[in-house]
């Protein structure tokens, strides 16, 4: 029976402790399914079209490198069902890396070439110089 891991967050944007992640269940699971948030109360930086595209440009090429199938989706409703859960925390060089940092770093127009895949590092720069 093949093995689906699904990887919930809100991805906003995409940094290299999601990456981090998605190698670590690549070793576990035969699918991975990133899911994106939705919340109707909170304003994100980036579009969940935009969320996507970053998985799919950073996260997907990993997935497939490590023999897994990838998918991303939307959900707006709690992350409960019948599953087992399996927990893994970012290593520890990465565990520090937030979006809410991120986004607060590039904002003020500092550099997060560090926390984020240099695609990612490029749309932050193009929000914020709007």
């Amino acid at each position: 029976m093949p093995r689906t891991a699904l990887f919930p967050g809100s991805f906003d944007p995409v940094t290299n402790g999601h990456l981090d992640l998605v190698r670590q269940a690549t070793r576990l699971a035969d699918r991975l399914v990133l899911a994106i948030g939705t919340h109707p109360g909170k304003t994100p930086l980036f579009s969940v079209e935009e969320r996507r595209a970053m998985l799919e440009e950073t996260c997907a090429p990993i997935a497939r490198a490590g023999g897994c199938d990838f998918a991303s989706i939307t959900f707006a409703d709690l992350v409960v069902a019948t599953v087992q859960t399996v927990f893994l925390p970012a290593s520890p060089i990465a565990r520090p890396i937030t979006g809410t940092l991120v986004r607060q770093i590039a904002s003020m127009g500092g550099d997060v070439s560090q926390f984020v895949p240099p695609s990612v590092a490029a749309r932050l720069k193009q929000k914020f110089s709007r």
